[in-house]
């Protein structure tokens, strides 16, 4: 019996993944693959190609995700089990899975006591000092956080030269430049070194293979994950701190500076590790979370951003351009941008539009037209005043968002009739990330030199 290799290659890859989903065990997934087979059997011996056979199978099967969740459903004690204890004895993977733990409890110490490393020079978390810890508040944990994918994804060599200069690159970048500590640079650079050294960390995650739309995308997932999960840890994280001041009060002992001093900025950042490492350990095991979040306030944005264009229209007042407002509409419209891409990332890109997708053009067309607003008055008053480092970040970072929300409304547009698959605006959003980290730098590198040492 002669074997058909391209449809041997297919189940390969289907099994390939299907060997990620952690809740699967060795012995499940090939329950699942007999299953396949016997059902593409079935379909060729009724007239059907290998290929044709393989797509309806799959199909009639159900998505994987779908089959992941019965198999939870199925074999519900195995889920927690799998956050904290190695996969299968016999499995390859095994003993690595066992060093994981204790490898990401060693990056979050470094991390933890990398921020009291410049007490040793005389920098404490004082008010004196608090200009230099703002600025290299990235510089403490992320190079951990790194070095854990790095381990993690077995990088080689030139990916973690690449790393390691980008975040002596970094470093330089904030403490090199005599800045004042009310310089408008020392702000924004406060401001974007973490998005650089964030987008440095992405490099890690992915393995190096930054020009993957899949990996970029899978990085995009990750970080809205590691959101709600530090979101959840800093919750904790203060209800603790409560607990420790109240308890030790009640023996007539002050634990505040204990707590300043250790507990919060060391726990702070062992938290951005450990939250990494939880979304790594319950990835597929529990649901996304922030696909789900996007369900419910791409909706209610959607509202709040044509309600301003109403009351806009409707009183005729400008928009203030003063920094703080000026952040706040930026942030608004990268809370956008992360609702649209969370959105994208857990869509069916072989569904057709939906009610959904018509209500997050909606959106996005909302937020392209505050961001033409907020560019004219920002222009405007650089006409008036000239250029500052604050408005020509402001400038620069509009433009940025202009043109990933007007492209994005063009190909949403183009889906929603018909007429653009929804590929097209998965991998525009991964690739535009680069554009994002390009900017990131640039204010980080040049700003102080075109400013304040021109």
């Amino acid at each position: 019996m002669s074997v058909d290799h391209d449809l041997e290659g297919q189940i390969a890859e289907w099994r390939a993944y299907m060997q990620r989903r952690r809740e699967l065990r060795p012995t499940d997934a090939e329950e699942l693959e007999d299953h396949l087979r016997s059902r593409i059997t079935d379909l060729t011996e009724s007239g059907l190609r290998s290929d044709e056979a393989f797509l309806i199978a799959v199909k009639r099967m159900g998505s994987l995700d779908e089959l992941s969740r019965e198999f939870a459903r199925e074999h519900s004690e195995r889920l927690w089990k799998q956050l904290v204890l190695p996969g299968e004895p016999d499995a390859p993977a095994a003993a690595r899975s066992r060093r994981e733990l204790p490898v990401m409890v060693l990056c979050a110490a470094v991390a933890a006591l990398a921020i009291k490393a410049p007490s040793l020079f005389g920098l404490d978390l004082s008010d004196d000092d608090g200009a230099f810890y703002a600025r290299n508040i990235a510089l403490f944990a992320l190079p951990a956080l790194a070095a854990y994918f790095a381990w993690q994804r077995r990088v080689g060599p030139r990916v973690v030269g690449v790393l390691a200069a980008l975040f002596v690159l970094g470093a330089v970048a904030a403490n090199a430049y005599p800045l004042r500590d009310d310089s408008q640079s020392t702000v924004l650079t406060t401001i974007h070194l973490p998005i650089a050294l964030w987008l440095v960390v992405g490099i890690a995650y992915v393995g190096g293979d930054w020009r993957s739309d899949r990996r970029r995308m899978d990085f995009i997932r990750f970080t809205g994950e590691w959101l709600i999960y530090f979101a959840l840890l800093g919750l904790g994280g203060g209800v603790l701190t409560a607990f420790t001041m109240g308890t030790f009060q009640a023996i007539g002992l002050d634990a505040e500076g204990f707590v300043s001093s250790w507990l919060l900025p060391c726990g702070a950042m062992a938290a951005v590790v450990v939250s990494a490492w939880l979304v790594e350990a319950k990835q597929s095991v529990i649901e996304n979370m922030a696909p789900v979040l996007t369900r419910v306030f791409t909706p209610l944005f959607a509202v709040t951003l044509l309600a301003f264009l109403v009351a806009f229209a409707a009183t005729g007042n400008g928009i203030d351009v003063e920094r703080d407002v000026l952040i706040l509409f930026d942030l608004l419209l990268v809370i956008v941008l992360g609702l649209l891409l969370y959105a994208i990332s857990a869509r069916d890109l072989t569904a057709r539009p939906g009610l959904f997708d018509r209500v997050q053009l909606v959106l996005v067309v909302a937020a392209l037209l505050i961001d033409a607003l907020v560019l004219l008055a920002i222009t405007g008053r650089i006409t008036e005043w000239g250029f500052s480092p604050n408005k020509t970040a402001a400038l620069g970072e509009n433009v940025v968002l202009l043109a990933n929300l007007a492209w994005s409304a063009w190909l949403f547009l183009g889906f929603v009739r018909g007429r653009m698959p929804f590929a097209r605006l998965e991998r525009w959003q991964t690739r535009y990330l680069s554009v994002y980290a390009g900017w990131a730098w640039t204010v980080v590198l040049a700003f102080p030199l075109v400013f304040d040492f021109a």
